[in-house]
């Protein structure tokens, strides 16, 4: 059988142990790996560790993917200090689905809440304008 073959390449360059440039998508059955797990100071994989990741699930200080897991991080499921996505978990989160202390996006729960069905201790939504919601609004959004 012909199996498709995976790509793995690695800079040369390293800073703290890590490659500076990591690669490694799909299969590599030679190792036993099904998905490639990339470890580098910039990650890309189906599986991506780094200072930037972006991958499949992304782990990182800033992380693209579809599970994504990061001080910033960008994804279907993010999760973070500042996470955006389409579920965004994080300090502050913004998204469909968005839950945080400042939180943002169609249903927003957070102790600051803003969107169109929003809870919290102070909301900004449809029902309910809290001044101090708007307060921070303000600050956020000059």
């Amino acid at each position: 059988m012909n199996y498709a073959k995976g790509i793995r390449w690695r800079s040369r360059t390293t800073l703290f142990d890590r490659p500076l440039v990591a690669v490694a998508i799909g299969p590599d059955f030679e190792k036993g790996e099904v998905r490639g797990h990339a470890r580098g100071i910039l990650a890309l994989g189906d599986i991506a560790t780094g200072w930037f990741a972006l991958g499949g699930l992304a782990f990182g200080v800033v992380s693209f993917g579809g599970l994504s897991l990061g001080l910033i991080s960008l994804g279907g499921l993010s999760v973070g200090g500042l996470a955006i996505g389409g579920l965004a978990i994080g300090a502050v989160a913004i998204g469909g689905a968005a839950i945080g202390v400042v939180a943002a996006g169609g249903l927003a729960a957070g102790y600051y809440a803003y969107g169109g069905g929003a809870f919290g201790k102070y909301v900004v939504s449809g029902f309910r304008r809290d001044r101090e919601a708007l307060d921070l609004l303000k600050l956020l959004l000059p």
